[in-house]
């Protein structure tokens, strides 16, 4: 690639609100979500966020046809949410989709830490497929780059990324793994060289995303103009320029009348000016050679400053949780009772986990409902008990894996063998109507 480019992502994903539940609603209250809360939320953010910013999205790709590109990627929780409670959303990321600009993204469907769990790569698989295919579903595009929760990534988790067919991953540059290097470069994964890894860079992202509206920031009020100078100021090799944030940045982190969405419609125009283009993660992929691997041992994601895992297992009850939440993993995955398999994606959603946190975070934790990181544990665990108790129903504590499986199996087999003599039957009473049907006939022709 010879010019400079700009890489937009953008996040969607809407938390599920866990209701107040207490340990005598156990074994009597199957129903763990506040359905209040979750319809208030997200019309909130969607009228507030995500319609004005998608709308401005349609008007730019329309503005400047084949050039303005970005990306999007959607928890399949979130997509729910907005099935349910504010399908606007979806005609408007139809009608996104439809100008050709945008590129959607895989990720797991719960916006859950699968990635993290040990011996957990089929249940992690599953969780990305799920996602893919309600992507192929809504859109009719099969994703093929991929984005952690949180921009998780270590090298393992990109080993099985690579493995799944992902031609390349978003996550953090983070300075702790880069050090010296820049994040303007094309990276690839170290124990796949298939895998490319696309940086976001930190800086120009926040800028955007949680400086913009500050009187107090030094480069206050930010125009477009300058913020393309800056990238054209880069250093002339470094040409891949990725600007990753959550869509509720417009609107929600930064007020509309700060003039955000008036600054990014005129960003295209003054990008131009100074010859940058704007890709997609895909043609950032397929564009660039990666200069060398990345070697990321430890999970890193783009949250908090230490950018790292901390803000969901940094301490004993958030890996109690986690821990008891992933031990019966294996059996909801052998479960076939839609509500168990629904509210099993649910509960997996990084911010029950974030509530939990004890970490000292600048500006605080919004936790909800809850009063204390313990009050948040407390209640998550107090559900997560009857929902144990539920797979247990579902899927006996005494029967292994094994045994579970051939169990299924066996129940699989039989639904096929009486679907298969369903239909025989149809098609025996059929023929058997179309006979008498041609006996009354001829008998009436008499």
């Amino acid at each position: 690639m010879k010019t400079k480019t700009i890489c937009m992502y953008f996040e969607i994903h809407q938390s599920v609100h866990l209701k107040r539940y207490r340990f005598f609603d156990i074994g009597t209250d199957h129903y763990y979500f506040d359905d209040y809360a979750n319809d208030s939320s997200i019309n909130y953010i969607a009228e507030n966020s995500y319609i004005p910013a998608l709308k401005t999205f349609i008007q730019m790709a329309r503005d400047y046809k084949g050039y303005f590109k970005l990306a999007l990627s959607l928890s399949g929780v979130g997509l729910e949410q907005l099935e349910q409670y504010s399908p606007a959303v979806i005609d408007l990321l139809k009608e996104l989709n439809e100008t050709g600009c945008c590129e959607f993204l895989a990720e797991p469907y719960s916006h859950g830490l699968s990635s993290l769990a040990d011996n957990w790569s089929e249940g992690f698989r599953e969780d990305v497929q799920m996602l893919s295919d309600k992507i192929f579903e809504l859109f009719g595009q099969r994703p093929k780059v991929f984005r952690n929760s949180s921009l998780l990534y270590d090298d393992e988790i990109g080993a099985m990324v690579a493995d799944m067919g992902f031609k390349g991953i978003l996550t953090e540059g983070a300075k702790h793994i880069l050090g010296w290097k820049s994040p303007h470069y094309l990276y690839h994964c170290c124990m796949n060289p298939d895998l490319k890894i696309l940086l976001r860079d930190y800086k120009l992202s926040d800028d955007l995303s949680l400086r913009f509206a500050n009187p107090s920031w030094k480069s206050y009020p930010l125009m477009s103009d300058t913020y393309a100078d800056w990238i054209a100021e880069l250093p002339e090799e470094e040409k891949v320029i990725n600007i990753f944030m959550h869509l509720c940045a417009f609107g929600i982190y930064q007020p509309l009348s700060s003039n955000i969405l008036e600054f990014m419609k005129a960003l295209p125009a003054e990008a131009r000016k100074r010859g940058i283009t704007f890709s997609t993660p895909s043609e950032v992929v397929e564009n660039n050679e990666s200069i060398a691997p990345l070697e990321v041992p430890y999970p890193m994601s783009w949250t908090d400053e230490e950018r790292d895992v901390s803000t969901w297992l940094g301490n004993v009850m958030q890996r109690e949780a986690f821990n008891k939440l992933y031990s019966i993993g294996d059996r909801v995955r052998l479960c076939t009772d839609r509500r168990i398999r629904q509210d099993w994606n649910y509960l997996q959603a990084t911010n029950n986990f974030r509530f939990m946190t004890t970490k000292n975070v600048e500006g605080g934790i919004d936790r909800g409902i809850y009063e204390s990181a313990y009050d948040a544990f407390t209640n998550y665990m107090n559900i997560l008990a009857d929902f144990i108790n539920r797979v247990h129903w579902a899927m006996p504590a005494d029967m292994d894996l094994e045994e579970l499986n051939a169990f299924q199996t066996t129940i699989r087999n039989q639904d096929k063998e009486i679907q298969a003599l369903e239909k025989t039957i149809a098609r025996m009473k059929a023929a058997q109507k179309v006979k008498k049907q041609k006996t009354e006939k001829k008998t009436a022709e008499k």
